[in-house]
Formats: structure tokens, C-alpha cells, sequence
């Protein structure tokens, strides 16, 4: 037995699968409760074998304008100043699974945001998205919620390349990052198609020949703004792969890479885009690129 080579990491283990965790949390005023009910969760979903787990927006807090800033949390800083984001560190590092980590109220200096962070097997914090389109919205006599009044909109997209360790049976891919109505915005769904990304409405998982993922809190018909559950993967081809009901729960599924192969070489959408007569321009790539 040649001991030198015994030594080493197994070869990686080719598969274009892997499992998904969407979990559907119920939310209550307490933050301490919503904080262990979450990780309860996750520890469910990769029990399960989930290798990748998302929470829904806004997890830790009751979803007002009144809570935002009596939840939020500073997340550069970590730690005490913010117990969401070190539970799901914490959790991801153990576990060894890659964590969507829904969205929680974040404090930067004055400013407050609806922010999403991502944390790989090894617990670090590989991104972190704003919500970029605010929900503003009033509709007479049905529905009314400005979000920018508290919270400031976000700047960037955000792409995430997670794990490749050796240990990883199943890597996840590159992940294109929404939340809630950031993913109203088709160009939004565009600009992470053409980076080759698997995205967290319908319409946009078959256009874009993408996996889309949305994850929701469970519906609280007491709440001020009531959620309407019903967490869905769909599949590049549009069809539903997984969906909930609207009260809590868990669900898991399949991703499998090759469908999404199969999709663009049967309908090459890339390949038939006209180019010379319009153009989506990705700012925050051209910025990088000058």
C-alpha cells in the first residue's frame, strides 16, 4: 500500500445533484424563540440531506416598519450584535451544508436594510445581499406598505460561488441572490441568467432557464403584513418541482445541474438573443471589469 498517496483527500465525487432544504418558518415578537426555532429547522432540513438550506425574508422579526428597528442587527460587526447571523454560522459549519439565510433587519450606522446573508460549510459569511427594490405599494382600500420608510434600498446585485471542497459531495453551484420583490424585476433574473446562476416567479425560472427557489414565512393572518406561504422550487422548464401549503413546514427536493444543460442546448435563448438590437447592461460587472 503506498502510505504517501492513503494520505490524501478521497477524489471528489462527480454529481451535477444535490438536495435543497426550503424551510417555512413561523415568526413571532420573539426574537430569541424565532433564533432557536430556525436553527431547529435547518438541523430538520439536513437531516434530511439538504445541502443547501434557505430561510424565508425576514425570519426574526415581526414584518412591520415599527419592528425593523428594534430587530435589526449589525451584522459587520457579529457576534452579540448579531445572534441571527452567528446561530446560522454557527449551524452551517457544523452541519457542513451552505445556508441561504432568508433576510433580517440589518443596522449599518444610521441606515437600516432588508438584508440576506449566505454562509458556507465552513461558517463564513460568503455574501451578503440588500434588497434592492423596496416595497412600496398602496392600493386603496386594500393594502398599504412603504418600506422605504425605514429601510434603504440596496446597491447591488449579488452572486455567490459556493463551496468546492473535496468533502462536499454535492457542490451547489453558483447562486444568484433576491429578496421577496427584488425578483418582480426581470432584469434582475436576467443579469444572474447570463452569469450562469440558479436563482432563490415562475415566468423567470423558463426564461431564464434557471432553478428558482422562494422561500416564504408561514401565512399569520393576526400579523400586520400577512405572508402568503407557499415556498416553491421550479425547475428551468417552468414546472413546479416542490411547493408548500401556507402554514409552516418543510420541504425538500432536487436539484439536478444536467436538466439545466439539457434545457439551454434545446432552446438556446443565449445563442438567439439579438445583441445588435438591445441590451441589458449589467452596471455592477462593468464596474469590476474597468
Amino acid at each position: 500500500m503506498d502510505h504517501q498517496h492513503s494520505l490524501m483527500p478521497p477524489a471528489a465525487i462527480p454529481s451535477t445533484t444535490f438536495k435543497i432544504g426550503l424551510c417555512q418558518l413561523s415568526v413571532t415578537a420573539d426574537k430569541e424563540r424565532n433564533i432557536a426555532h430556525a436553527r431547529k429547522a435547518i438541523e430538520e432540513a439536513a437531516a434530511k440531506g439538504a445541502k443547501l438550506v434557505m430561510l424565508p425574508e425576514i425570519w426574526n422579526s415581526p414584518y412591520s416598519n415599527d419592528s425593523f428597528p428594534v430587530y435589526a442587527e449589525d451584522i459587520d460587526v457579529g457576534g452579540e450584535a448579531s445572534p441571527s447571523t452567528a446561530m446560522l454560522s454557527e449551524v452551517a459549519r457544523l452541519l457542513k451544508i451552505t445556508i441561504v439565510g432568508g433576510s433580517i433587519p440589518e443596522r449599518s450606522g444610521d441606515r437600516l436594510y432588508n438584508t440576506c446573508c449566505v454562509f458556507d460549510s465552513d461558517g463564513k459569511l460568503k455574501a451578503k445581499h440588500r434588497k434592492i427594490h423596496l416595497f412600496d405599494i398602496d392600493i386603496p382600500g386594500k393594502i398599504t406598505f412603504i418600506e422605504s420608510k425605514t429601510l434603504t434600498a440596496g446597491e447591488n446585485p449579488t452572486i455567490v460561488d459556493t463551496d468546492n471542497h473535496w468533502w462536499v459531495l454535492a457542490e451547489v453551484g453558483r447562486i444568484g441572490i433576491g429578496i421577496c420583490y427584488d425578483i418582480r424585476f426581470q432584469e434582475l433574473a436576467m443579469i444572474y441568467a447570463a452569469r450562469g446562476l440558479f436563482l432563490p416567479s415562475l415566468d423567470q425560472a423558463a426564461d431564464n432557464q434557471l432553478y428558482v427557489a422562494t422561500c416564504s414565512p408561514a401565512r399569520d393572518v393576526a400579523a400586520g403584513y400577512v405572508a402568503w406561504g407557499h415556498s416553491t422550487l421550479v425547475g428551468p422548464f417552468g414546472e413546479v418541482l416542490a411547493t408548500t401549503e401556507h402554514e409552516q413546514d418543510i420541504i425538500i427536493a432536487e436539484i439536478d445541474y444536467s436538466l439545466l444543460e439539457l434545457r439551454r442546448t434545446n432552446l438556446p435563448l443565449t445563442k438567439q438573443r439579438r445583441g445588435d438590437l438591445y441590451q441589458l447592461v449589467d452596471v455592477q460587472r462593468m464596474k469590476s471589469e474597468s
